[in-house]
């Protein structure tokens, strides 16, 4: 295979909303490049990019699919991304490592909320973009409405440069304004007639077309002055402004095409080689250490792991973007993170399943190499020469929480193994045994998420789970004053017990007064890891009890904070002024004390008008304004606060605080509600009193629980 530079090589990811197309669109430009032979459908479960068993199962992508093109002098390496946000990080991983984001809008809806949160992490990247506006050929397609969506929420940059001439069940035709030419395509679809502009369209292709080279000679003085003088520009020149555009993000190309029927994707295709950044055109990468690192392939190796598979059978598929250098089957790298010396063995350029071995890789291109033994996703390689880390891929927070429960209890150990190593593949599948809820949870992006970690579970690893709803992470606190006192006395033969603690608790806020109905001796503020402050107070005079008992009456405290009185969730906000008590000349230890301590707590506690707190979420739902209403009474069922609404483009944005209680399976919900078309993000804000009934039904609950256990 043909090395090529970074001045040759092209990086696309293709992004959009679900149904948008993107891997029928792939599945041509392989087609055109003559990669492959015919294309496939998704009916069929036989395209290039969906190539694993649980896509075809499902009907859509799951995973991003790295391919490539040869075309014109030119390859572009292309990335096919899941549409659905709960594989938010698929599409992360691949925008961070492509030079040029093709997002694909459906021509029935135009700007859906799935783009809107794919916009976010473009903007985030500031990736130069083109539109690809598909399905021109559907009964309901509206490309004229498509095209003012996209206006209107992303303004003067949306660049038009083409327009359907028959969208709809006839479409046949497109009016390319950078060409001036139509581009007439057979009924099967494929390769088109380069045509004369009809007389009809004449007026409008000539008015869009100055558009056109008007904003091409903005991006650039000298490119302004030629078009005062000319009036015009050709069509290198118009080229040139448009690619200097987009890399500034003043210019997004549209595009239109049916990649159903093969129309349209060659002259995108084209236009990619020709006026897309390259690797040299782009911004440098940045280094962990602020500095930027450019696309060179004369400065030593530096390679970035953007994505790793677990083959069955094989190993770890590592997929790598070069930074800078080369990268041979005999190159040996350093793991910047670990220190592992990695040696190649093998080189690929991948195309879904299939893998094209290669002599070198320069910088610039992306390529995947089998079983390095220590490397993973988000990791920097680089030459023993140079010590450098690329600045990592940030990854979004979990939504949605399960805890997983073997049906076979000699899987529990397994179950662990493996989700470990899932997550290694999926960093924003989180895994984490929870100390306070006893359970193993999963944290995940949404239900379909959690979907395909179980189809992993059970059909690659034949381990049989349930996911279940965790329990939830109340906390205990106190409403007023309380005082208790505890006398532990056990007495067996030979040395005894002995400890007597009198004690006060009080709710605890920030910036309460220093205690004045004691002496206080000494004071201890506690952060506690799960949140919230214990202060403990020695109030004790005369020796009551030696100094060296404190301790062990502070740790007794703090053992009945971990497993509160009323559900045995975590105590907070307390505060704790030790002030009398007796001991034993023989008999008092350290023991002793602790169950005294402990005790006194737990009985001055219960006296204290004890609180449940419960976890709060901030929510923010982004729907379409139809269907607010449905969203928002949905929310209210759910015990939500309803604190705003805002607007963004077409869309309504909910911001509402609600309990996590409340929020179990919301993501299936919500979709089940908008079909689709709404999204939300939800955050743990704090914590907030439950009301009183339902605090009573949730202890009652914790004695059944103690009872049976």
């Amino acid at each position: 295979m043909k090395i090529y530079d970074d001045k040759h090589i092209k990086n696309i990811v293709l992004l959009g909303a679900p149904k948008t197309g993107k891997t029928l669109l792939a599945e041509d430009m392989l087609f055109e490049a003559g990669i492959i032979h015919r294309r496939g459908t998704i009916e069929g479960k036989n395209t290039v990019s969906d190539c694993h068993e649980i896509e075809q199962e499902r009907g859509n992508s799951v995973f991003a699919t790295v391919l490539h093109t040869e075309w014109r002098d030119y390859k572009i390496n292309i990335i096919d991304t899941p549409g659905f946000d709960d594989f938010a990080g698929e599409m992360i991983s691949s925008l961070r490592v492509a030079d040029t984001c093709v997002v694909a809008i459906n021509a029935q809806h135009g700007v859906e909320v799935g783009t809107e949160l794919i916009w976010n992490y473009v903007q985030h990247y500031n990736k130069p973009v083109i539109f690809a506006v598909n399905q021109a050929d559907h009964p309901k397609a509206d490309y004229d409405q498509a095209l003012s969506s996209l206006k209107e929420r992303y303004g003067s940059a949306v660049t038009q440069m083409q327009y359907p001439v028959n969208q709809g069940e006839g479409f046949n035709a497109i009016i390319d304004l950078l060409k001036m030419v139509m581009y007439q395509f057979p009924a099967g679809g494929g390769k088109p007639e380069k045509l004369p502009i009809p007389d009809a369209e004449k007026e409008k292709a000539n008015e869009l077309h100055n558009a056109l080279v008007e904003k091409a000679a903005e991006n650039d003085e000298k490119l302004m002055e030629k078009y005062f003088e000319k009036g015009t520009l050709d069509e290198d020149e118009m080229r040139e402004g448009l690619k200097l555009g987009m890399v500034h993000h003043d210019v997004f190309p549209v595009f239109v095409m049916s990649a159903k029927k093969n129309m349209g994707t060659g002259r995108m295709m084209g236009f990619i080689d020709n006026v897309a950044p390259s690797p040299s055109d782009s911004k440098p990468e940045k280094t962990t250490s602020g500095k930027d690192l450019t696309y060179d392939r004369t400065q030593p190796s530096v390679l970035f792991v953007f994505k790793s598979h677990l083959e069955p059978n094989l190993g770890k598929l590592s997929f790598f973007k070069v930074i800078s250098g080369e990268v041979t089957p005999a190159s040996e790298l350093i793991n910047q993170q670990t220190g592992t010396v990695e040696r190649f063995h093998q080189l690929f350029i991948v195309d879904g399943k299939t893998r094209n071995p290669v002599e070198k890789l320069v910088a610039g291109d992306i390529g995947a190499t089998l079983k390095l033994k220590d490397t993973y996703t988000n990791q920097t390689l680089h030459a023993k020469s140079v010590e450098v880390a690329i600045e990592p891929i940030e990854f979004p927070e979990p939504r949605m929480h399960v805890a997983v429960v073997a049906k076979s209890k000699n899987d529990d150990e397994k179950i662990g193994e493996v989700l470990g190593k899932i997550h290694q593949e999926d960093p924003t599948l989180e895994v984490a045994f929870s100390k306070e809820l006893k359970q193993l949870i999963i944290s995940a992006q949404g239900e379909l998420h959690l979907t395909v970690c179980k189809w992993f579970l059970e059909n690659m690893y034949k381990l049989h789970v349930d996911f279940v709803t965790p329990r939830i992470s109340y906390r205990e606190t106190i409403r007023k004053p309380s005082s208790s006192s505890y006398r532990h006395k056990k007495q067996s033969g030979g040395a005894g017990q002995f400890g007597e603690v009198y004690l006060k608790v009080e709710p605890y806020y920030e910036g309460m007064p220093e205690p004045t109905e004691f002496s206080v001796r000494g004071k201890e503020v506690i952060d506690l890891e799960w949140g919230g402050k214990l202060v403990f107070y020695n109030c004790i005079v005369g020796g009551v009890i030696d100094a060296r008992f404190i301790p062990s009456i502070l740790k007794g405290v703090m053992e009945k904070m971990e497993e509160g009185p009323i559900t045995g969730s975590y105590v907070r906000d307390v505060r704790v002024l030790v002030h009398d008590g007796k001991m034993h000349p023989v008999d008092s230890n350290d023991i002793s004390f602790k169950i005294a301590g402990m005790m006194a707590f737990k009985d001055a506690f219960l006296k204290a008008e004890p609180q449940l707190l419960e976890p709060i979420c901030d929510l923010e739902v982004k729907v379409p304004e139809e269907i607010m209403g449905d969203v928002m009474g949905d929310l209210q069922t759910r015990r939500a606060l309803i604190m705003g609404i805002d607007t963004n483009g077409n869309y309504q944005v909910i911001r509402a605080r609600a309990p996590l209680a409340e929020l179990d399976k919301y993501s299936t919900a919500l979709r089940s509600l908008s079909q689709g078309r709404a999204a939300f993000t939800q955050r743990l804000s704090d914590f907030a009193p439950v009301p009183f009934d339902l605090q009573q039904k949730l202890a009652k609950a914790a004695e059944v629980e103690v009872v049976n256990v």
